[in-house]
């Protein structure tokens, strides 16, 4: 952890008593660190307000503070257990990514590990990126550019995104209640099987499914294929430690879109997804009606 003080023109620009540019850009930003290359101490504020969104800053020098909100009333309520997570583009590089906190710089990624394009999530309570760009004399092809969105840490299925929690992801089955509002608010939603698991990391396998029934989709993750029998298909992420069953049971998919992935939430098998909803239905407690047939 570093102290403000450490670096005297970071706390100058911080007290408002240097001269500062703004963006009025809600969810990306794409500036150049030439606008002020003659001030390679000048630093930039960017607002972002949206739930995803991109930034691009090329030649970086100086630094930028980037300051990320909900686009709601803070009295809302919605901020509340919200999560930033950014992830890096393969040729990021030019700088260096901190935290600000009550006054305090936290390292979260150094120019190099942004090539690993590792996704990194911090709560929304610290939401001061401080980006600030390694000293070069030849800053020419760099650019630091990376992806940001807004993920909830509560909710069905949230405890199985490895990266709101390192090293806590359970695997423990959800209740009804929350198999019946996954299947209601997740970003995908079907039925089917699993098909096979690619090499992944050590924090998740991508699993190979085939879908039956296609409820619901965001991003299109799930492809239609005649070459499958007609039916939709593609890969959803799992946590290493949950592991994936390949003995053909048939499962309800929920989860949740994050960069372009997939991600597993509740997963119940389908027969015991069908027990759920038929209860649910006749007690008039499921919140949304889908089509089982």
């Amino acid at each position: 952890m570093l102290r403000l003080w450490a670096a005297p023109w970071i706390t100058a620009v911080l007290l408002c008593e240097a001269v500062a540019q703004y963006s009025s850009d809600e969810c990306s930003w794409r500036g150049s660190g030439l606008s002020h290359e003659s001030h390679r101490r000048d630093v930039e504020q960017i607002y972002l307000r949206c739930s995803q969104g991109s930034l691009e800053w090329i030649y970086p020098t100086g630094a930028i503070i980037i300051n990320l909100r909900p686009n709601t009333e803070p009295s809302s309520g919605r901020m509340a257990g919200l999560h930033v997570c950014i992830k890096p583009k393969a040729y990021s590089k030019g700088s260096n990514v901190y935290l600000e906190h009550a006054g305090d710089l936290t390292l979260l990624m150094t120019e190099k590990d942004q090539a690993k394009g590792s996704v990194h999530c911090f709560s929304l309570t610290e939401r001061v990126l401080f980006v600030e760009a390694v000293p070069q004399t030849d800053i020419s092809r760099r650019i630091t550019a990376f992806q940001y969105e807004l993920v909830p840490s509560q909710g069905p299925g949230a405890h199985m995104y490895p990266y709101l929690n390192p090293g806590l992801v359970t695997c423990k089955p959800c209740s009804d209640e929350e198999v019946l509002l996954a299947v209601c608010t997740s970003d995908f939603a079907g039925s089917g099987v699993f098909q096979g698991v690619s090499s992944g990391t050590s924090n998740h396998s991508p699993a190979v499914v085939t879908l039956t029934r296609l409820f619901r989709q965001k991003s299109r993750v799930f492809s239609w294929s005649r070459a499958r029998g007609r039916r939709w298909g593609g890969r959803i992420n799992v946590p290493a430690q949950c592991g994936v069953d390949l003995r053909g049971d048939e499962y309800l998919f929920t989860g949740s879109v994050h960069f372009g992935e997939a991600w597993l939430g509740c997963a119940p098998r389908y027969k015991d997804f069908l027990r759920i909803y038929s209860r649910a239905l006749k007690a008039g407690t499921n919140p949304c009606e889908i089509d089982t047939d």
